[in-house]
């Protein structure tokens, strides 16, 4: 496993050592902040490249969307037979040209990165500390005794007994499962058309991400350095802005965020009519182009 991942150690390790000197002069070569800048910067660096992948997975999970009734229909047909079912929703996805897994395609493709960073990070919290890729022994050294918040980014939260550690840990941990959460909640609240929840494979499988995830990262994060904890937390927070900014300008058609910029444009436009009383009236005044003025009474004489 180390020999295939030979290449990716070195990548990894390249990009966190090119952007710790770059940030060496301003904040220094033995700083946590230079070393977790270095973190967060290649999750940017990664999720840059990764962007096709996640147009390509917004692609899929729209022509699912689209494919819904169609797969109801195979399913009503077939409920008694789950071999005819499943032969013929692959014959669906494939005359459609759609992957039901493209959802997963870039934390799949996240996956052997984050196991390279891990080993990475893991060397360095050795004693004595294991290079691994470019880095030097002066960088594992650095790196081993470089701190986020008091805690040193190579310790873990069950290999070490310091309160600072594990109260660091925690706090990045409860980070990683609520932007986890709230990241597929806002997906299922506004980014998906409305549908009907009975017997619904797509709705189902997100509601399984919307528990599970959050509840795997809790569990499995407590065995990561701090220093992963940096990556998974920052690449948590780009998903959940990059989703944010796709459903608020480019939603899913039928779905609440799409019905919601509809509106919004079609009231720009003068398409949409007035809701409030105020809206009414000010309507009235702009068709007959001017307000009435009000007319002076005559003064008795």
């Amino acid at each position: 496993m180390g020999t295939i991942l030979k290449p990716l150690y070195i990548a990894v390790s390249w990009v966190i050592v090119t952007i710790h000197d770059l940030l060496s002069p301003l904040f220094g070569a033995d700083s946590g902040v230079s070393w977790s800048l270095a973190i967060i910067g290649l999750v940017i660096i990664i999720r840059v490249i990764l962007i096709p992948l996640f147009v390509k997975q917004i692609k899929s999970q729209r022509a699912l969307t689209a494919l819904q009734p169609h797969m109801k229909e195979i399913q009503k047909k077939y409920k008694d037979d789950r071999q005819k079912q499943s032969e013929e929703m692959m014959k669906l996805y494939k005359e459609h040209k759609t992957n039901p897994l493209a959802s997963c395609f870039p934390i799949l493709a996240q996956a052997p990165i984050f196991f390279s960073l891990f080993t990475v990070l893991n060397g360095i919290g050795k004693n004595p500390p294991v290079r691994h890729g470019v880095l030097s022994q002066s960088d594992v050294v650095s790196a081993a005794q470089a701190k986020f918040f008091g805690a040193p980014i190579s310790d873990t939260f069950l290999g070490t007994n310091i309160t600072t550690v594990k109260i660091v840990t925690v706090c990045l941990i409860a980070f990683m499962s609520l932007t986890t959460f709230t990241t597929q909640r806002q997906l299922m609240l506004k980014g998906m058309p409305k549908m009907d929840s009975s017997n619904n494979m797509m709705l189902q499988q997100q509601k399984i991400m919307l528990y599970a995830f959050p509840v795997i990262f809790a569990i499995s994060g407590v065995n990561f350095p701090i220093g992963v904890l940096i990556y998974w937390s920052t690449t948590n927070l780009w998903t959940w802005a990059q989703q944010f900014y796709v459903i608020k300008r480019n939603p899913t058609p039928g779905s609440p965020a799409y019905e919601e910029l509809a509106k919004k444009r079609a009231h720009k436009s003068g398409e949409l009519p007035a809701t409030s009383d105020t809206d009414v009236a000010l309507s009235e005044e702009e068709i007959k182009g001017q307000r009435n003025q009000p007319k002076k009474k005559k003064k008795k004489k």
